[in-house]
């Protein structure tokens, strides 16, 4: 008997189907039968009888069901055992400050809590100076904004940022909607990062497309001295949601930017697999599942994940 048969199994009886089961785990249906039947025939007793709505399980497959649950559940719990105990190293990993000021923490707590042994070093930086490091291997892998990558590192777009009109509520000519769009700008002082900004190219493009030319009163490149100023009524900035994470002074306004051309890309690169250790293969792979469990709770303002994800730049 093998973990292979009970796993299927199990699928089968989930879905009650052998298509959408095979479908599920990558087989073939025929090879997913077959495995089914080496089973039925070691225990010698149906476990599975089939029906017009497709498959359901016998007494013997109800009882066989919860053992064999408890089975896989015992060597999931085995393997992720072994791997943690095994898995050491350091791992470096950058982040853009907007993004960080959401992601970070919750990242190193879960990286603390699956690979205790794992040493994490953390880079807060922009965009384009990331990317600039991953090329150079100064870094395992980071989230980065744009999408000319070289061939050889490993990308996947995990999700997209909406972006946002944030100024003090008392700002002369801030529209009063919670909505706008960049045509609506053209009149309003901007405090906006300078143009190596990955976020600054992203702006001239929408606006250029907007057909505006914004008015640019001051260009600061870091998000907490930028952000006083907007918190001083200064001017208004254009930045994702999660410029607002650190703030602690008087709430400002938020108008999500609705052209649909507005968004920001977050993509998820490193170094190729071979180039990876595996201290820094796992903490990719946390890196996306905290940053997916932050969209779908709702802890990462005016984000949605990413349909498609490929693998490869």
């Amino acid at each position: 008997m093998e973990l292979r048969q009970l796993k299927y199994f199990v699928r089968v009886v989930e879905l009650g189907s052998m298509g959408r089961a095979a479908l599920d785990l990558g087989v073939v249906t025929s090879a997913l039968s077959q495995q089914i039947s080496r089973l039925e025939g070691e225990l010698s007793t149906r476990l599975l009888k089939r029906t017009s709505g497709g498959v359901t399980p016998t007494e013997a497959g109800l009882a066989f069901l919860a053992q064999a649950q408890l089975t896989l559940r015992h060597a999931n719990a085995a393997a992720a055992a072994a791997q943690q105990a095994r898995l050491s190293g350091q791992v470096s990993v950058g982040l853009a400050p907007t993004t960080a000021a959401v992601l970070g923490l919750p990242f190193i707590q879960a990286m603390r809590e699956r690979y205790p042994e794992v040493r994490l070093h953390l880079v807060e930086s922009l965009s384009g100076h990331l990317a600039a490091m991953l090329g150079a291997r100064q870094i395992d892998l980071a989230l980065i904004f744009h999408g000319d990558a070289p061939a050889r590192w490993s990308v996947q777009h995990l999700l997209d940022e909406h972006l946002f009109v944030i100024a003090a509520k008392t700002l002369p000519g801030l529209p009063k909607t919670e909505r706008v769009r960049l045509a609506q700008l053209a009149d309003l002082p901007l405090i906006l990062p300078s143009g190596p900004h990955g976020l600054r190219a992203l702006l001239n493009t929408a606006f250029a497309r907007a057909r505006i030319k914004p008015r640019v009163v001051a260009e600061i490149d870091g998000l907490a001295l930028l952000m006083d100023a907007v918190s001083a009524g200064l001017g208004a900035t254009v930045q994702p949601g999660a410029a607002l994470a650190r703030l602690s002074g008087p709430p400002l306004a938020a108008l999500r930017v609705s052209d649909s051309h507005a968004l920001r890309p977050n993509l998820l690169a490193s170094l190729s697999d071979d180039e990876l250790a595996p201290a820094a293969l796992a903490a990719r792979v946390v890196l996306a599942d905290v940053a997916r469990a932050l969209v779908r709770d709702g802890r990462w303002s005016g984000t949605k994940l990413h349909k498609a994800s490929p693998r490869k730049a």
